[in-house]
Order: structure tokens, then C-alpha cells, then sequence
């Protein structure tokens, strides 16, 4: 069974948590949820969320995949708390998944993964993006190597086709 975690915090896009999380359970994935001292956050349109493991204790030797949702004022959170950015660098460096989509690149950049990587985002943070030295492409869906990443919820099932196909 592969193993996935999806980190968050207060704020994220419900659809962007909604939609992976249950994609995932369906595709015969054990998802985690993490957030920072198992706080129980909400979405912006009031989804809670109960995390099942801290987000302070992440192991990279535990999952396949890591997801960051958007909603800007989740990934600016999540962006901030140095244990979630070393397992998204050792998630990465490790050849493992990382995907991002709308805010959720934030926290790649903020982890210090995106130089020289193709990739899109919320066309807000196109800039962060490219002053990160990454290729920013206006695209559905980008992949790049084991980063995938999106620009909306509304690209929710391009995202998750691409996730599941390199999994």
C-alpha cells in the first residue's frame, strides 16, 4: 500500500484538500493529514480537518507522496515551520512526490526545491515562482521529475491524473 501525506493548516482551500484526500483513499493510498501539533483546522469555507499525525514529526521514510494545498493562508503558514520544509526537501531530494497546487508551491520554495524546476502556481505567485528560479509555465498541470504542480482547484482532476500516473 502506498503511503501519502497531505500537510496543511488554518485557511487552505477546501477543495484542494477535499478533492486529493478522497481521490487518494479511492486509488488504495493510506493518507495522512499533518498540521502543526495536530491542531484540527478548518478551510476557508469551514471544512475541518483532524490530522492524524503532527506535522512537526514527518519521516520521509514513511510516504510515497506529499501534497500542499492552496488557499494562500494555509501555505504561508505551513511555509513557516522549518520541520515541514526539511521533509519536503528530503521528500524531493529522495526522488519521492511533491505536489503543489494553487499556494501549496510556496512551501517548495520556502523549502528551497524549486530552482531550475518547470512548474505553475496561482497566477498571483507566477513572481515567487520565478524569483525562486523556477521555469514558471501557464499550464493545467506541470511535471517535472517527481514535482507536480497546478494552478486552481478547478485543475483538481488534471493534478490528480498526473499524481496517480507517477505513483
Amino acid at each position: 500500500m502506498k503511503h501519502a501525506v497531505i500537510i496543511t493548516a488554518k485557511g487552505f482551500q477546501d477543495e484542494e484538500f477535499t478533492y486529493p484526500f478522497y481521490r487518494l483513499l479511492e486509488a488504495g493510498f493510506h493518507v495522512d493529514v499533518a498540521t502543526k501539533g495536530m491542531e484540527v483546522v478548518h478551510g476557508k469555507y469551514g471544512i475541518p480537518v483532524k490530522p492524524t499525525v503532527d506535522a512537526l514529526e514527518l519521516n520521509p521514510k514513511d510516504y510515497d507522496l506529499v501534497i500542499l494545498p492552496g488557499g494562500y493562508e494555509a501555505p504561508d503558514r505551513v511555509r513557516q515551520i522549518p520541520e515541514v520544509l526539511g521533509f519536503v526537501k528530503a521528500m524531493f531530494e529522495t526522488g519521492k512526490l511533491v505536489a503543489a497546487i494553487c499556494h501549496g508551491p510556496w512551501v517548495a520554495i520556502s523549502a528551497g526545491i524549486m530552482q531550475g524546476m518547470r512548474a505553475t502556481c496561482y497566477p498571483g505567485m507566477a513572481d515567487d515562482l520565478i524569483n525562486a528560479g523556477a521555469n514558471y509555465v501557464d499550464a493545467p498541470v506541470v511535471v517535472d521529475d517527481n514535482l507536480i504542480t497546478a494552478p486552481h482547484y478547478r485543475n483538481n482532476g488534471d493534478f490528480m491524473k498526473a499524481i496517480l500516473a507517477h505513483v
